[in-house]
């Protein structure tokens, strides 16, 4: 499971140095809305050589957000980030499977001219920026396994409208941009793949980043977008099961193994069926794999 996703500026060889000691599960190198145009070919030099300097398993945690398909130097981005080997390609304002097949072809072309595993760089789209892209989220389970997650945004998508706000006083989603985020979150458990929630804007009030997260936990997503590295150590506490979860997902699972052939039992005074079982066999998963 990957709780963090943190987005670094990738013109700026300070803060990719800084991120090699960040605690982010993944870190998403810019070339789009942190880079301005005059500033896109020194950022794609920059992130060109710092994936260079990485190890094999270093690059695991490394992604890249390029230009959005429309942007007439995508094929310079993949062609100056694809030699390094990223984890995965981070798609912005991704309208539909249309999109992510597009990439796909794209990044397949440049892993065959770098001796390249075809299939080994993932891609994660970044959806709901358009008004379209909305009705195109349930495409996404046919997108097979370069499919990493999907993620959402809320700004774009507010500016594409011309809402006047998109989140009220006490963070909660106004009603459209709320049905956005759901969608995502059902789109991509349909697709069998990670849902994370999209930033969180004011880095600087880690109290309502903790509650966000925990929103974001409870409602399905498995992991959070971060703007800055102050939030990554409240998002990956926020998004590993707690210890009392871990017990009592021991215990469903233990009562189950104990009683087979039932369906339905009673643990702590509570009913439990076998999609609370299904849910605890993830979860002690999940902590595995962590583990690991």
């Amino acid at each position: 499971m990957t709780r963090s996703w943190l987005f670094v500026p990738g013109n700026s060889e300070k803060k990719l140095a800084k991120s090699v000691d960040t605690q982010a599960d993944a870190v998403i190198l810019d070339l789009e809305d942190s880079v301005v145009p005059e500033n896109k070919a020194f950022a794609r030099e920059c992130i060109a050589t710092f994936l260079s300097d990485r190890s094999d398993q270093e690059r695991q945690r490394w992604w890249v957000r390029i230009n959005p398909l429309t942007h007439p130097e995508v094929n310079l981005d993949l062609e100056a980030v694809i030699p390094g080997k990223p984890e995965g390609i981070v798609l912005p304002k991704a309208g539909s499977l249309a999109d992510f097949e597009r990439l796909t072809q794209y990044i397949r072309e440049f892993e065959t001219r770098y001796d390249l595993a075809i299939g080994s760089t993932r891609i994660l789209p970044l959806t709901t920026e358009t008004p379209g892209s909305i009705f195109s989220l349930g495409e996404y389970q046919h997108a097979g396994p370069r499919l990493a997650g999907l993620t959402w945004g809320a700004e774009d998508l507010c500016t594409a409208i011309g809402a006047r706000c998109n989140q009220f006083e006490d963070g909660h989603w106004t009603q459209p941009f709320e049905l956005a985020r759901s969608l995502c979150l059902f789109a991509a458990h349909a697709a069998g793949v990670e849902a994370i929630d999209t930033v969180f804007r004011n880095f600087r009030n880690p109290d309502g980043l903790r509650a966000s997260c925990e929103k974001a936990r409870s409602d399905g997503f498995s992991g959070k977008l971060a703007i800055h590295p102050a939030q990554v150590d409240v998002i990956n506490e926020a998004f590993a099961p707690s210890r009392e979860e871990l017990q009592h997902a021991q215990q469903l699972v233990a009562l189950f193994e104990a009683n087979p052939g039932a369906g339905t039992l009673s643990l702590n005074g509570l009913m439990v069926d076998i999609p609370h079982l299904k849910q605890a066999r993830k979860l002690l998963n999940i902590e595995k794999t962590d583990e690991n």
